[in-house]
């Protein structure tokens, strides 16, 4: 152990060798977080002697908890009798709610469903309440109120707006049956547990005498029902050690809280705060523009990164006149690398938004360049862009049955499974094509076999083919426009959880066809489907096959040579309702701290905005990183919420500022809700 303790800096020494009493270790990139952590686990229990049994370290993967364990381990020369616990949040509610849920008047032979499970029982709740909302959104806003700790009665209570009344009494019914048939979903895991603990006082000391050193990795990206839950834990002891980076807390959007890390040395007094500025990955100019970027935000804690490889090479910038230059221009550099023998594992490209993988998937194919996708589905295997692809395939030739079915109730028309068999086995029977047999039908040739209601959907959507076949015949230029219009696409992903992406992916789709008309007038329906076919099903060279993915994707990675793309106003940062200026911020200082060496800043002049090519504005970051020297580029702050603005909630809806006032590293507003006046934090509310 004594050799471990000499491998470490001061500030990781430090962190190890403090016992009791709280502690926050502030963790830049790269700063060897874990390595601190499963030493001062190793310390406690090698060293000191502290029983395995008194300790639990908690992750947010399996993948860390088991890395971590056996690093752990391995420095404590594996002489312990037992592992310590070394676990993510859920196994330990696991763990927890078989030995005392029975104190709910539960049976510990409860069965855990999984997310289709759930989705399956929500669905037949929202059919039997006649509510037609998006499955998904309605699990993710039921998910999000059980990480609040908001029980179904309140959230029937306080929901205004008609969508989320109609999704509090789904939860209320939903709640009801998992506890009447024994079940628990992922979200009841920590749920159950801290209802268990703050319930019953006796239980919440003799949990928190057992694990009397606790730890946590992340806690940037902990949210409030796991922050609470952290306080009973350790509320006789208050021995918690908790590691992060407030700069990298870039999941806001699933619920993560970033006052918990910011606010930590006030929740637990007499908190150690360690800084570990040392950085292990990357070269002093990559360093230099993550710092000089991350200090425009307001709500930090603050530190600053120090390289200790030292000197190298500066951060270049590609300026390109659109997305295909851009792809190409990469793909050429990616070959250099790959012919001087760089290892393909080392190269990565990132985006912001995943929309623009369709260019770098174009361009490296063009070039021959192997890649493979990680954390995410090539552009053209997205069900949205398959429903697309699967239209224009109908409208080109309608005796498709594969390309129908597909798309027969997408948008819903109310076509369900069973009138989709009953038409299959009739147009079958009668040697017809699914279409031929629906159109023959509809038009009295045959019977139906369907209802009414489902002859005046389906006499809609052939009317809509038909419309759109006859504008084919025309020039093109205004198809795209026309099937938006007819066919409404856009609607039907807008409610789910990951609509906004879903509708930047058809955007993208739509702006990459009416390119392609521009570029040749005289291209024809057929001629773009055989195009895209050999895009999508082009094989893929498994050898030097670089990585392309999401910034998201990308955070605890690290690479040789890195490539961002998309470094332009409203790409990146990404603009609009919903959108945190901090938060991209903090994507933008993720994203360039994985590159250990070389590092690439893309942008281009124009590229696909909401389906149509336009001419954007380099992003502001550049100039923040102090990249770019110009004038023109926005350099933010954090603006303020002020009296009068408008701002919306999840539960309340929408309501208007009355009085702001600074709390900490954000505000407490006043805000009044059509009459029902609410103090609330700001982080809690969008502002419109």
């Amino acid at each position: 152990m004594e050799k471990i303790l000499n491998e470490l800096n001061p500030a990781q020494k430090e962190a190890v060798e403090h016992i009791d009493g709280p502690m926050l270790i502030l963790a830049g990139a790269g700063s060897g977080k874990t390595k601190t952590l499963t030493s001062r686990l190793a310390y406690l229990v090698g060293v000191i002697g502290i029983d395995p049994a008194n300790t639990l370290t908690l992750t947010f993967t399996n993948k860390a908890a088991a890395e971590m364990r056996e690093r752990a381990l391995k420095l404590m020369s594996n002489k312990v009798s037992y592992p310590p616990l070394l676990c993510t949040f859920h196994k330990f509610g696991l763990l927890f709610l078989k030995f005392h849920i029975e104190k709910l008047g539960r049976s510990n032979a409860f069965v855990i469903i999984d997310s289709d499970d759930k989705k399956r029982l929500l669905r037949s709740i929202a059919k039997e309440l006649k509510i037609d909302l998006n499955l998904s959104f309605i699990a993710s806003e039921i998910s999000k109120y059980k990480n609040s700790l908001l029980s179904p009665e309140v959230v029937l209570e306080k929901a205004e707006l008609p969508d989320y009344k109609k999704i509090a009494n789904i939860y209320v019914k939903y709640q009801a049956n998992i506890e009447e048939n024994n079940l628990v979903d992922f979200d009841d895991l920590l749920m159950l547990t801290y209802k268990i603990l703050s319930e019953n006082d006796a239980l919440r000391k003799e949990t928190s005498n057992r694990y009397k050193y606790i730890m946590v990795d992340e806690y940037q990206d902990t949210n409030e029902l796991q922050f609470q839950l952290l306080e009973l834990l350790s509320s006789e002891h208050n021995n918690l050690c908790v590691v992060g980076d407030d700069d990298q807390s870039i999941y806001g959007w699933r619920g993560a809280n970033i006052r918990n890390i910011l606010e930590f040395a006030t929740n637990f007094e007499t908190c150690k705060t360690v800084k570990l500025e040392t950085n292990y990955r990357s070269t002093e100019p990559i360093l230099n523009a993550a710092n000089t970027l991350i200090e425009h935000n307001s709500t930090r804690l603050g530190k600053k990164l120090h390289s200790h490889k030292g000197k190298g090479k500066e951060v270049k910038l590609l300026h390109s006149l659109d997305e295909s230059m851009e792809a190409k221009a990469i793909a050429r550099e990616v070959q250099k690398l790959l012919d001087a023998g760089t290892d393909p594992d080392e190269i990565a490209v990132l985006y912001r938004i995943n929309a623009l993988s369709r260019s770098l998937e174009e361009g490296f194919t063009k070039e021959g360049v192997g890649f493979k996708l990680i954390g995410g589905m090539r552009f053209y295997e997205r069900a949205e862009i398959k429903d697309i692809i699967s239209y224009l395939r109908v409208l080109s030739n309608p005796n498709d049955d594969f390309s129908l079915v597909r798309i027969i109730n997408k948008p819903k028309r109310g076509i369900g499974k069973a009138s989709i068999e009953k038409l299959q086995k009739a147009a079958f029977d009668v040697h017809l094509s699914l279409y031929s047999y629906i159109e023959r039908s509809l038009a009295g040739e045959y019977p139906l076999v369907i209802s009414k209601k489902i002859a005046t959907s389906l006499t809609a959507l052939v009317e809509s083919i038909k419309l759109l076949q006859d504008s084919l015949k025309n020039e093109l230029g205004n198809f795209i426009n026309l099937f938006e219009e007819h066919i409404k696409l856009k609607d039907h992903y807008a409610g789910m959880v990951d609509g906004m992406d879903r509708i930047l992916n058809i955007d993208e789709f739509y702006g990459y066809f009416r390119d392609a008309v521009i570029k040749n007038p005289d291209l024809t329906l057929d001629e773009f489907l055989n195009d895209i076919s050999l895009q999508s099903d082009q094989d893929q060279i498994e050898e030097d096959a670089i990585t392309i993915m999401s910034i998201h994707a990308a955070k605890g990675l690290e690479f040789e040579h890195l490539f961002v793309i998309g470094l332009e106003e409203e790409f990146f940062p990404l603009l609009g309702e919903g959108c945190n200026m901090e938060e991209e911020r903090r994507l933008g200082y993720v994203a360039i701290t994985r590159a250990k060496s070389d590092l690439t800043l893309c942008y281009v002049d124009s590229r696909f905005y909401k389906g149509r090519r336009k001419m954007i504005d380099k992003s502001r970051f550049l100039g923040e990183a102090g990249l770019i020297q110009d004038t023109s580029l926005k350099i933010t702050k954090q603006a303020a919420f002020k009296k009068g603005d408008l701002v919306k909630h999840k539960i309340f809806g929408i309501g208007r500022v009355q009085a702001a006032n600074k709390s900490g590293k954000e505000y407490k507003l006043l805000i009044n809700f059509g009459g029902n006046k609410k103090e609330i934090l700001s982080s809690f509310v969008q502002s419109i």
